[in-house]
């Protein structure tokens, strides 16, 4: 197999380095990351789909969305706790 020699920041190199399983190398990571369903390419596509205000409600709506499921699966552990400990 034909190889490329390339240049990568420190930056760069640490989040291959983060991301690299035990025996893999460097360019296994690359493809895993990069070639798998959802990828950049396919993020790009909706790049500027948004308005800023658009895109930060979104974001304040999904943050408020998460905090409120935190806290129900919280209070339903908390009630199953109680339940099972009687």
């Amino acid at each position: 197999m034909a190889t490329k020699n390339i240049s990568v920041t420190e930056e760069a190199y640490k989040i291959l380095e983060r991301n690299k399983k035990d025996n893999e190398s460097f360019s296994k990571v690359i493809v895993r990351e990069i070639g798998k369903k959802g990828n950049i390419k396919r993020l790009r596509e909706f790049y500027g789909i948004l308005s800023k205000e658009a895109g930060d409600a979104l974001e304040k709506s999904i943050l408020e969305a998460r905090k409120l499921h935190r806290e129900m699966h919280k209070k339903r552990i908390n009630r199953l706790k109680e339940e099972f400990n009687n």
